[in-house]
């Protein structure tokens, strides 16, 4: 089904699910936002993540997923918001279903795009806050930089890595991830 947007119509999930699978949309606190396809830098920088977690995760109770792959964080509640991060990582396989992930993933990484800078440095990142995600990254592949909000008394707090140094993945007390890899 194709999706008209009524700016007064706020949409549910169950709204989501009737529209066109060719076109990404995310919606959040009920209003539909279209996704653009990633260029190619999008693509390395999130193969290259996928396949330095997934190795590390091996055996380990965690899943890591790759977009597009929904997060429904208000499930249980208002079913009003669904996401579509570029990786998220779930410690929880009870947060896993058939149709995606319910509730906060453990970490969630987005890579930043022209098209997306608004929606995940502001909108994206209190949306995180508020569901209580334990670790959000903000990966700017045009400055080789990587902003991770820590999940601290409810708040996040922020550094800032550039390319040179090996980010600690906080949800995990053993495992950094080169950027001069990531970026490479």
């Amino acid at each position: 089904m194709e999706l008209r947007v009524n700016s007064e119509e706020k949409y549910t999930y169950a709204d989501y699910l009737t529209w066109d699978d060719d076109i990404r949309y995310e919606l959040i606190d009920g209003i539909p936002y279209m996704m653009s396809a990633p260029n190619t830098a999008h693509q390395r920088i999130s193969r290259r993540l996928i396949i330095e977690i997934g190795t590390y995760l091996k055996g380990k109770k965690c899943e890591v997923f790759a977009a597009p792959y929904d997060i429904r964080l208000n499930w249980d509640t208002k079913d009003d918001t669904v996401v579509q991060p570029d990786l998220v990582v779930y410690c929880d396989v009870d947060k896993i279903d058939k149709k995606g992930g319910k509730g906060a993933p453990d970490l969630v990484i987005e890579i930043l795009s022209p098209s997306s800078r608004k929606m995940d440095r502001a909108i994206k990142r209190s949306l995180y806050e508020k569901s209580k995600v334990r670790e959000y990254w903000i990966i700017d592949p045009e400055n080789n930089e990587v902003d991770v909000f820590t999940l601290v008394n409810d708040m996040y707090k922020m550094t800032v890595y550039n390319e040179d140094v090996d980010i600690p993945v906080g949800i995990f007390e053993d495992f950094n991830i080169s950027l001069s890899d990531v970026f490479e």
